[in-house]
């Protein structure tokens, strides 16, 4: 087996934890940690992964664990304490019927004022069909600007694309819309065809630079 003279990572070159901080507030926004910026140097998937689930839901580190991982239960009182000397008070009420996009209706009460949300129901989504949405985090990933149906797609798997560069043709209240490019690079992945039915944001492809 070869060997390895000296430590293994001295040869590896310096890190820019300027640049990676500059790229991270591009992506993420401004507020970055030079936490942050340590997590993603040493862990940059699972980073990517983390502020995806947090842009999505939130500041969940307020929640204790069973409610993070089993929710409440209905006529359940809880408290959630964002920081010190603000602290909310929620009461899980009903859950409505599912709808057609696999969700249900959330009533609960907040401070006292009666509130609901629209929430996914994953368990009932698994048995349901649904489109993936374009992450607005990853700039390969191109999504639908409005609801439509897809009339053409003008390029194929592995083509070479230039940004604003023609990629499908929407028909929506009987107009065209043109999807371009918004990089250079690389079609690894195509989610639609002709025909296809669209809402707003769903992923029509994916491009690598």
């Amino acid at each position: 087996m070869p060997r390895v003279e000296g430590r293994p990572g001295a040869s590896l070159p310096s890190m820019d934890f300027q640049a990676l901080e500059k790229q991270l507030r591009e992506t993420h926004g401004d507020d970055i940690t030079p936490e942050d910026v340590m997590s993603a140097a040493m862990y940059p998937k699972v980073f990517q992964e983390f502020k995806e689930f947090t842009h999505q839901f939130g500041p969940v580190d307020c929640l204790n664990t069973r409610l993070f991982l089993d929710g409440p239960k209905i006529a359940e009182e809880f408290e959630v304490e964002l920081e010190r000397g603000k602290t909310l008070h929620i009461k899980a009420l009903a859950l409505g019927d599912l709808n057609k996009a696999g969700q249900r209706e959330v009533f609960f009460e907040l401070n006292g004022a009666l509130r609901s949300v629209l929430v996914k129901d994953t368990v009932a989504m698994k048995e349901m069909h649904f489109h993936p949405k374009a992450l607005k985090d990853v700039r390969g990933q191109v999504g639908a600007p409005m609801p439509g149906k897809v009339v053409e797609v003008k390029v194929k798997q592995g083509q070479m694309v230039e940004k604003g560069q023609p990629l499908c043709v929407l028909s929506a209240m009987k107009m065209e819309t043109v999807v371009n490019s918004p990089l250079s690079g690389t079609v690894v992945k195509i989610y639609v065809n002709a025909d296809s039915s669209l809402e707003g944001d769903d992923l029509i492809l994916e491009i690598t630079e």
